[in-house]
């Protein structure tokens, strides 16, 4: 089967993506080259009740039940309890699958970039580590915009989004929410302070092999392009690719 990802992306991803999900040098706790090949593409919604939940290596395997169908689902590390009712990202699912930290093997497991809907407001990540961390929601950003012919902001990256298709741009911005090591890079949600949340024109997702903690100030060097489709569902009215990253 073709190589697909965990979390972007599996956030996410990751989220990932799963979310999400999702050092450039690292890979994932779990899944190695090997591992990824045996991913299939399907994607599934994903809601019911938890019957099961455990951390590790980062992540929180849940089953959750619906409908009498047990299902099990792998997130970034997050707070959930036996009994209680949740929705998570569509995910990709991955058979005989075998979790190193666990020393268990999953006949069917779906990687998610993490919760959906109200659950993503309500999940807390239990892990401040490098594969996923991410701003408190509501927080007021400002940031001033770049200089030079090049530069935009994040709004008129979505603005302009069909005349800057495959052409550089630079963006400056705050990072809400970091993704490492998924794909073999890393993946930022950056603001400004421009766009429309309720439209999603205030946050652009950059990929880059350089690191920036959220809450860093930076200015993303890349290539935009728009209507970039991953495929299992992650598809990008715009996106920032191949960026240098500058503090």
């Amino acid at each position: 089967m073709k190589k697909a990802p965990t979390l972007f992306i599996l956030m996410s991803i990751l989220t990932l993506v799963t979310a999400g999900a999702y050092a450039a040098s690292q890979k994932s706790p779990e899944l190695t080259r090997e591992d990824q090949d045996m991913i299939t593409q399907d994607t599934y919604s994903l809601s019911g009740k938890v019957v099961e939940a455990m951390d590790s290596g980062g992540y929180t395997y849940v089953m959750i039940e619906k409908g009498g169908k047990k299902t099990w689902v792998a997130v970034p590390q997050i707070k959930v309890t036996v009994g209680q009712d949740v929705s998570f990202q569509p995910g990709m699912v991955m058979s005989n699958f075998t979790s190193k930290t666990l020393n268990r093997t999953f006949e069917s497991i779906v990687f998610s970039s993490g919760a959906a809907g109200k659950d993503a407001a309500a999940s807390v990540s239990k892990s401040d580590g490098p594969r996923k961390t991410e701003a408190p929601a509501n927080k007021t950003i400002k940031v001033e915009k770049a200089s030079g012919p090049n530069a935009f902001t994040v709004a008129e990256l979505y603005e302009k989004r069909g005349e800057l298709d495959k052409k550089d741009i630079v963006v400056r911005g705050q990072v809400v929410k970091f993704s490492a090591s998924i794909m073999d890079k890393n993946w930022l949600h950056i603001q400004d302070g421009s766009g429309d949340p309720l439209k999603g024109t205030n946050d652009i997702l950059v990929t880059s092999q350089d690191k920036a903690s959220v809450g860093d100030v930076i200015t993303a060097k890349g290539v935009l392009y728009k209507d970039k489709d991953f495929g299992s569902g992650y598809k990008y009215s715009v996106i920032v690719e191949q960026a240098s990253i500058n503090k």
